[in-house]
């Protein structure tokens, strides 16, 4: 077995442990985190299938986005988009046999690179170009673009320029879950490629693409807009208020 075999083998795991651990973390924390004050985003629904259905929205078509910047949400939902397709894409290489629907999808999960892509060129640009998105920038944020676009560029090499063993990578990553390594491929965009995506899944849980699992803990996006019927009242308030009456 080749040393590039056993050390992305080991590195897939590490990073999976990580990514998974680190990551259920942060949702821990943000269950746990309080949010005694109503402050959704108004006009807000009042009941809680309104709040249900806002989320769809959100999740979908990113309502709020559009409200704010057209231009940012062609982008960002061209990346998310293109993005999704390219995910699930991707399952033919971790299902023995692969799913009909994943069949269907793969002539489309192939050309959505481009979609991707271009919806990162649009962000990154913002980044650049526009000055009050410059000014909030950190340098993380830019590395972050351009990591993904960097997965992204590779991903599409090895699909449109320099095609790989795909019989044999599947091999390898279906060996994965059992423990039962095969070789990978040596192919040096595909190196690249996977070292990528190491590191993406690596630095996940502690970089701002955490606003993944985290929009779901929102709390102007998840609450009810019932303020007054079922007002929230400090402990300290309470106390005060039974020394009075007492």
């Amino acid at each position: 077995m080749s040393v590039i075999t056993i050390v992305f083998a080991v590195l897939f795991y590490v990073a999976t442990a990580i990514l998974l651990v680190f990551t259920a973390h942060k949702i821990w924390q943000y269950a746990k985190t309080p949010a005694p004050l109503k402050i959704p985003t108004t006009p807000a629904p009042t009941t809680r299938s309104g709040v249900v259905f806002r989320m769809i929205k959100e999740l979908t078509i990113f309502e709020s986005l559009f409200k704010s910047s057209k231009w940012t949400w062609l982008f960002g939902w061209m990346f998310h988009f293109g993005l999704l397709l390219v995910l699930l894409r991707h399952l033919r290489y971790f299902t023995d046999p692969v799913w009909g629907w994943v069949v269907f999808l793969q002539p489309f999960g192939k050309y959505a690179a481009f979609m991707m892509l271009a919806g990162l060129a649009g962000l990154w640009a913002r980044r650049i170009f526009v000055d009050r998105v410059r000014y909030i920038s950190a340098p993380s944020d830019h590395l972050m673009l351009l990591l993904l676009i960097a997965i992204g560029v590779t991903g599409a090499l090895m699909t449109f320029v320099e095609h790989t063993d795909i019989v044999a990578l599947k091999a390898f990553f279906l060996g994965l879950f059992v423990f039962n390594w095969s070789a990978l491929p040596p192919d040096p965009i595909l190196i690249v490629h996977l070292s990528l995506v190491i590191l993406l899944m690596v630095i996940f849980p502690f970089s701002k693409l955490l606003h993944a699992p985290g929009v779901f803990f929102s709390p102007t996006r998840n609450q009810v807009d019932n303020p007054r019927e079922r007002r929230h009242v400090a402990d300290w308030a309470t106390r005060l208020e039974s020394t009075k009456t007492g």
